[in-house]
Order: structure tokens, then C-alpha cells, then sequence
């Protein structure tokens, strides 16, 4: 078997691997419960109906991935189809969406900011234009607001106005964000607005779930930082010097939001002591790649933290999104804050700044700062 067959057999295998574990993923949070659940387990028939999640979902991510890849064909670019990264945790009684994502594998040289901006760009529009379509299909067929008490048959001795109920004092609910695009399709879209789900139940709405996912990956690879599709994108529409300044100070001012009450003046006093060290030492651990100086970067996390513990000192309420500090994590220590340069370094014409620009627009309207809540 020569390389290229046994390579796309990897990708076929790996695709239909994310298929089912997407579809087990979509099943679970359907209704509730897991696959193997002992009481009342999902069977062959709840599996099916999974594919109401799987498809649209694992749908714009395929297309996303393949802006990616035709557009670098276009360029001359020698990449990979896609790998698909299956990911499921029901066997351990863990929630997953099922995938980690997929990704294609760029083998040649990219030499100019015209070509990283295309292949960079190519994939969240495409990618964004499918994920419109699955909420406009989601959001104009909409289910019977009683729909949810086939899902959660405890709610209905409270009535249509279970919400008032049943999510007061309920540590571990689950409940997903918004962002301007969704609020849009919520307000405007929406045939019936008795219809619409509560933020904790649209978990059970295959086709909202996987649009409001899809909105979340996008604004994730917009986000204008580095080597992320969005710091491709801005670094088309800037260039090397300009990008890194930018670029650098998009990365502290995400960190400043993410942290922004993860330690309170109000603590108890051996708390402080034991967390302020610990929290300064990891937003270190995050900056230590911004530059050369370690001076410059202890500097940098000091003032981050000690910008936001006197936020938190002014308003004890406010606070970010430490799911983001994660990935500030991860793109300050793996992903690289900063883009590579490039030898043509020629601006965009017109047609491809109004893209990178509406791009960006994109990502604002995509981007949630909380998107994900759990309740504790």
C-alpha cells in the first residue's frame, strides 16, 4: 500500500470515528442522559436521532476545513485533507461534543501575506455561511414549547413556567451563552417566540446546539492573535511590524478579561496569600513568550493582575471568563502569539481588506464572552 492510500484510509477511518462519536455526543445532550446510563440507557433508536446533531455540526466543520484546503490547491500550497480528531467521554460519565475538531496539515512553503491571508480567511467564512443556514433551519422549526417535557418529564408539574423553578440554587446546571448573531436569530428569526428555548435547554435542540457551537469555533479562530486563522487574516491586512504590536496587545488585553475575578481583595486573608503567588506565577508562565526580557514580561503580568484585582476591589461582581484563560494558555506557550514573517510582503489589494475587515466583524458578532455557564 503506497503512503498516499494508506494515509487517506487514516482520514476516511478518522472521519467515520468523529461521525459516531459526534452522533453519541449529540445523543446525550438531546436528552440528558448518558449513552451507558444505568437506569435508563439510550438506545440503538435514541443513537439515530443523534445524526440531527452530528450532520449539521460535523457538516460546517468539514466545510471550514475544506476553505482551508481548496484555497491552498488554488495557491499552490501542497496540504493534507482533513483529519478528523474524535473525542468522547460518555464511557467515564463525562459530557464532550464528541470531536476535538479536525485539522489539515500545510506541507509547503506559504510565502506571502496574500496566500496566508486567502488559506487563513477561506475557512471561517465558509465554515460561518453553513453555520447560518443551520440556525436559520433550527430557529424556524422549532419544536412545541412542550417539546421539553418529553426531555425533562419533571418539569411539567410546573408548566410552561418551569423556568421560574427549577434552575434556582441548581448547582452544576448548564447553560450556553450569546453573542450579538445568536440574539439576532433569537429576536428576528424566530416564527414563534413561545417557542424558543430556555439558555439552559438549548443543549436539546440539535440544530440551535450545533449552530451556537459553530458560531463559538468561529469566533475561537477568528480571535486576531497569532497564528490562529483571524492573526492570519489580521496579519494580511497589516503586516509584520504592525501585526506583532497589535497582535501582542490583543493577547494582554484577552488575559486581562479572562482573569478578571479570579482572585478577590475580599478572600479570606490565607487565601490571598496562598493564590496571589500561584496566580501571578501562571500569568507569568503565560506571558514569558511575549518577549525576550524577563524583566519586561514579569512586568507585564504584575500589571495585568494588578489591574484586575483593583477592578475587583471597585466591583467585586465583575468578572471574566476563565475558560479563556486556558486559551490564553495555550496560545501564549504552544500556539505562539506572534505570526511568522513572511518574503512577499506586499499589501492586500482592496477587495481583500474589505474581507479581512468584514472577517473581523465576523468574529465580533460570533464571539461570546461567557459561552459557557456553569452554575455553582
Amino acid at each position: 500500500m503506497n503512503p498516499t492510500t494508506k494515509r487517506r484510509l487514516i482520514q476516511a477511518l478518522l472521519f467515520i470515528i468523529t461521525l459516531v462519536t459526534t452522533t453519541l455526543a449529540g445523543t446525550e445532550w438531546q436528552y440528558g442522559r448518558f449513552i451507558f446510563n444505568e437506569t435508563n440507557p439510550l438506545t440503538w433508536e435514541y443513537f439515530l436521532k443523534g445524526f440531527s446533531f452530528s450532520i449539521p455540526f460535523l457538516g460546517i466543520l468539514t466545510v471550514h476545513e475544506f476553505g482551508h484546503y481548496f484555497t491552498a490547491k488554488k495557491h499552490k500550497v501542497a496540504s493534507t485533507l482533513p483529519y478528523y480528531l474524535p473525542m468522547w467521554f460518555g464511557f467515564l460519565g463525562l459530557p464532550s461534543i464528541g470531536t476535538w475538531g479536525a485539522v489539515i496539515r500545510i506541507k509547503g512553503f506559504v510565502n506571502s501575506r496574500k496566500k496566508y491571508f486567502d488559506i487563513g480567511i477561506a475557512g471561517p467564512l465558509a465554515g460561518f455561511v453553513v453555520a447560518l443556514g443551520v440556525l436559520f433551519y433550527g430557529f424556524t422549526h422549532l419544536p412545541p414549547p412542550e417539546y421539553i417535557f418529553e426531555i425533562h418529564p419533571e418539569y411539567a408539574e410546573y408548566g410552561l413556567n418551569y423556568a421560574d423553578s427549577v434552575y434556582q440554587d441548581q448547582p452544576g446546571s448548564f447553560k450556553v451563552g450569546t453573542t450579538l448573531l445568536f440574539e439576532f436569530f433569537k429576536e428576528y428569526v424566530t416564527v414563534d417566540q413561545s417557542r424558543l428555548p430556555n439558555d439552559h435547554e438549548i443543549i436539546h435542540y440539535p440544530w440551535i446546539f450545533a449552530g451556537y457551537l459553530a458560531l463559538f469555533f468561529t469566533a475561537l479562530n477568528l480571535i486576531p492573535i497569532g497564528q490562529l486563522d483571524g492573526g492570519h487574516v489580521l496579519y494580511g491586512l497589516l503586516g509584520n511590524r504592525l501585526h506583532r504590536k497589535v497582535s501582542a496587545s490583543l493577547f494582554v488585553v484577552f488575559i486581562f478579561y479572562a482573569g478578571l475575578g479570579t482572585v478577590h481583595p475580599y478572600e479570606a486573608s490565607d487565601d490571598l496569600l496562598l493564590g496571589i503567588p500561584l496566580y501571578i506565577g501562571f500569568l507569568y508562565i503565560i506571558f514569558s513568550r511575549l518577549t525576550p526580557s524577563f524583566q519586561t514580561n514579569i512586568l507585564v503580568a504584575l500589571a495585568v493582575f494588578s489591574a484586575q484585582f483593583l477592578v475587583a476591589s471597585f466591583d467585586p461582581m465583575i468578572h471574566g471568563y476563565q475558560g479563556w484563560l486556558v486559551f490564553g494558555f495555550l496560545l501564549g506557550r504552544i500556539l505562539g502569539i506572534y505570526h511568522p514573517p513572511v518574503m512577499i510582503d506586499h499589501p492586500l489589494s482592496t477587495g481583500r481588506k474589505i474581507m479581512g475587515w468584514l472577517a473581523l466583524l465576523i468574529f465580533i458578532l460570533c464571539f461570546s464572552p461567557e459561552p459557557f455557564v456553569i452554575a455553582y
